[in-house]
């Protein structure tokens, strides 16, 4: 029968530790345990939540790709997440402002995304939008007003790839989860840019925040080149100009000079102690 994969429960027990608040209570603004769902009722029929014993014929969770009929077994492909609202940083968070950020992670192709086939959402709570990276479909059904679905290439639940990084990744951008991540060789350009490119200051935010925000920017920063990329197919005069001189700005020294000047000495500090390390 059917059955809910290691990997996609580990995503399940990763949302439930920082999204249910108060797990003793159920509590309106938490993400309880029953609006976190993988594998289909009894009746489902057909879809990523089902397993190879629960398909259909001609099933678009597995004849539309290679990725899903090679890795078809009786794992389940998908995982639902239903409404929470939680308080971090000063800045309320919600399903809605969930969704929208991985859908942006998937547009910008991040690496730790690559693994999504779609995400049906949405962006509001008043309309339902469907993100699909083979472009077959743009809808879904008003239940995804108040949930949001997840589906995995099956070949990536097979091999038991872990799925966790990018959640991970939005609940510390979040604040919810530390920054553990280690400095790497591409986050040096970025901050050494951004030493070299503002005045040094002081401020009360963490340094965890700034290094959140500096991680984000060249998923941001693709995201936009993709919206423009779009925008180039529509009938506007000159628009093919516009966009390209907007790309044309978009260099490491302009993303690096919208870096507050406050956090410039904060991430120095920060970079010359863990090189020191």
């Amino acid at each position: 029968m059917t059955r809910a994969p290691a990997n996609l429960l580990a995503v399940r027990r990763l949302l439930l530790d920082h999204l249910n608040i108060d797990p003793d209570t159920v509590r309106s603004d938490d993400l309880e345990p029953a609006e976190v769902g993988i594998v289909g009722d009894p009746n489902h029929r057909g879809g990523y939540h089902c397993g190879s014993d629960r398909v259909v014929t001609n099933d678009y969770s597995v004849v539309e790709s290679t990725r899903d009929s090679s890795g078809l077994t009786l794992d389940a492909a998908a995982v639902d997440v239903g409404l929470f609202r939680v308080t971090s940083r000063g800045r309320t968070h919600n399903l809605y402002s969930f969704s929208t950020w991985c859908v942006a992670q998937c547009v910008a192709n991040t690496p730790d995304a690559r693994d999504i086939r779609e995400i049906i959402y949405s962006p509001d709570g008043r309309v339902v939008r469907r993100w699909d990276r083979l472009a077959r479909r743009t809808s879904g059904d008003d239940s995804h007003l108040w949930h949001t679905h997840f589906s995995f290439f099956r070949d990536a639940v097979k091999a038991g790839r872990d799925q966790t990084p990018l959640f991970r990744r939005y609940l510390t951008s979040i604040g919810l989860l530390e920054d553990d991540m280690p400095l790497t060789d591409d986050d040096q350009p970025i901050i050494r840019a951004a030493v070299h490119s503002t005045q040094i200051g002081r401020s009360g935010v963490t340094i965890g925040q700034v290094l959140d925000q500096m991680r984000l920017l060249p998923g941001q920063v693709e995201a936009l080149r993709a919206e423009l990329t779009q925008l180039a197919a529509r009938d506007f005069t000159d628009e093919p100009a516009v966009i390209q001189g907007v790309l044309a700005g978009l260099t490491p020294e302009r993303i690096a000079a919208a870096i507050p000047p406050s956090l410039a000495r904060q991430v120095a500090d920060e970079l010359a102690r863990r090189l020191a390390a």
